[in-house]
């Protein structure tokens, strides 16, 4: 909560949810997400037709699924060059 209230008083984010894992602020231009885990740096997002499609395309190319939540469904992958994105639907 401390981070999200950085965000909130000093860049002007609206908290827009909450619960015990993490918390959604939404800003003018971007949406922010702090959620409790371990740590990955900052993480995109990218809005894919099918997360199931997308994973297994992705991992041909040498991307690797750091954390798959099937059930939400969202899925995070590292590609080749280091950078962590969540792909959701």
């Amino acid at each position: 909560m401390e981070a999200a209230s950085f965000y909130v008083k000093e860049l002007g984010f609206e908290i827009t949810d909450k619960n015990s894992n993490i918390i959604s602020l939404h800003g003018k231009n971007i949406n922010f997400f702090i959620e409790r885990g371990p740590t990955l740096g900052p993480v995109l997002e990218v809005t894919v037709k099918s997360v199931k499609e997308a994973k297994a395309s992705l991992k041909k190319k040498g991307c690797t699924i750091v954390k798959d939540e099937p059930d939400f469904p969202r899925c995070y992958v590292k590609d080749p060059n280091g950078l962590t994105y969540n792909l959701t639907e």
